[in-house]
């Protein structure tokens, strides 16, 4: 036969006994938390960025990239990747993977505020020479439930919500890392393309001057060691425009893994121009940093949640009490079992607390505020990092862009002093040397000038990184969200962005 637990629910003294639980549950709710109140730790940020003088930051000054802030650069293939990095990436699907896993432990914390309710139904049979054969049968509700009287059950729950909010921090700050790297590996690519469009100009430049070197050679007015000067210094150029195919490739292959593809998967065709535009970047007052770095953010709520974990350890020197509620029927015959004659119930409540451990709570309390001071050494550790990073790529743009200006002048030097080198050796005034030296030099300076390119866009880069990509600390998750559901999907209802 099957037992019938709803009957169980309607038993007055059962009501009752709940009735009791609920007013321990307030009283537990409305108890104070004990340990140290969070207040954020205090970090020095300058009034500006030292490296930000004379910048001409772009008008107006929010236009800084939000989300898709490789838009910037202008260059739509590299639109494509940056979108893929975020569905595909493995690396951020186990940043992902890690985010959930804090979350699910926040959301399990919740359950031990609530009492833990069960049911269990038996039957006994018993036999004695005496009474004979007897059979006993027990249906019974059961409660126990620990009240949170010193909050160390509230300051675990504080510390797992801001330990999965530090999670979905470092899952934004992966995410913009990702996007980074892979921004400056396509700018790295794209560079490597110029630089063969580059080489193989020389080439052709070259091969013409082999050329002529070979008929005047033919007419007598040119030593055969300048013809294979000539030929040396074109296969030396073709050698290095093939070289640039190695580089290429890895960067492709490289890129194939960002975007969560096998390398044999991605070609990434070369394009007519190297495309990409320098943009123009606002630099934040640096106190805004704070707010806009997710790495930060991870840090801050790192520290956050280690000082709720002292208030774990402080809540352990304070009783234990737990309560315990029971209800239900026994006895027989069966067909009877659930009538008042068999009714019962049963309220108890225990204490308990250690009365010497040689120390151990003390230590314990001394081992979480350390970690906790660890942590706060670490968040501003990561906030001067932050600062240097900016002001790193500041000075990189600031001084490159005057840089590429004297370069460029330098590449329009050489290339007249190749052109009129060239003219004069035709004309005979010059010996070959001399033209070998002018196109050298000219190839040198056209390869700096790219290099300073690369160097420029993969700063740009990088200071929107540093600046947090557009990302702010409102993007963390809220601890409503920490602990939502999931949804049908199985996707959070509160994934971080």
């Amino acid at each position: 036969m099957r037992l019938k637990p709803r009957t169980i629910f309607r038993s007055k003294e059962n009501i009752t006994a709940l009735r009791l639980f609920g007013a321990a549950a307030s009283f537990a709710v409305a108890g104070c938390a004990v340990g140290p109140t969070y207040l954020r730790p205090a970090v020095e940020a300058p009034a500006a960025y030292k490296e930000a003088a004379g910048w001409k930051a772009a008008e107006p000054s929010d236009a800084a990239a939000r989300g898709a802030w490789w838009g910037v650069f202008q260059d739509p293939r590299l639109d494509e990747l940056e979108v893929q990095v975020a569905l595909s990436n493995q690396s951020l699907k186990q940043a992902e993977a890690n985010y959930e896993e804090a979350r699910q432990l926040a959301r399990a914390d919740r359950a031990t505020f609530l009492p833990s309710i069960g049911v269990d139904g038996s039957a006994d049979k018993t036999h004695s020479f005496l009474a004979g054969t007897s059979t006993t049968y027990t249906a019974e509700l059961q409660g126990t439930w620990s009240p949170d009287f010193w909050g160390r059950i509230r300051r675990q729950t504080e510390a797992d919500v801001e330990a999965a909010q530090a999670s979905a921090a470092t899952l934004a700050s992966a995410r913009l890392s990702t996007q980074a790297t892979l921004a400056q590996d396509y700018i790295a690519l794209r560079s490597l393309d110029e630089k063969r469009r580059l080489l193989g100009n020389a080439v052709e430049d070259y091969r013409r001057t082999l050329q002529i070197s070979q008929n005047q050679y033919a007419v007598g007015v040119m030593a055969r060691s300048n013809v294979i000067s000539a030929q040396a210094q074109l296969d030396a150029t073709r050698a290095q425009a093939i070289d640039v195919g190695v580089q290429r490739a890895q960067f492709e292959h490289a890129i194939a893994v960002l975007i969560g593809k096998a390398p044999g998967d991605v070609t990434i065709a070369p394009e007519p121009t190297m495309g990409l535009t320098l943009p123009a970047i606002p630099a934040q007052v640096p106190s805004d940093l704070l707010e806009r770095r997710p790495d930060i953010a991870s840090a801050e709520r790192s520290v956050a949640s280690a000082n709720a974990r002292v208030g774990v350890q402080t809540a352990a020197y304070f009783p234990d009490v737990s309560l315990t509620a029971n209800g239900g029927y026994a006895g027989s015959p069966l067909d009877r079992l659930f009538t008042a004659p068999f009714r019962f119930w049963s309220l108890g409540a225990n204490v308990s607390d250690t009365l010497l451990d040689f120390g151990q709570r003390h230590d314990e309390v001394l081992e979480a505020r350390a970690a906790y001071d660890a942590s706060v050494a670490g968040y501003r550790q990561t906030v001067l990092g932050a600062f240097q990073q900016v002001e790193d790529n500041l000075a990189s743009l600031r001084i490159q862009e005057e840089e590429s200006q004297v370069q460029d002048a330098a590449v329009a030097e050489a290339a007249d002093a190749a052109k009129i080198t060239m003219n004069e050796y035709r004309a005979g005034t010059v010996d070959y040397t001399t033209v070998v030296t002018a196109q050298v030099n000219e190839l040198t300076d056209r390869e700096t000038a790219l290099a300073l390119r690369q160097s420029r866009l993969t700063a740009a880069a990088a200071l929107i990184e540093a600046l947090g990509g557009g990302w702010t600390a409102g993007d963390l998750p809220a601890r409503r969200q920490v602990v939502a559901h999931r949804s049908a999907d199985g996707a959070t209802l509160a994934a971080p962005q």
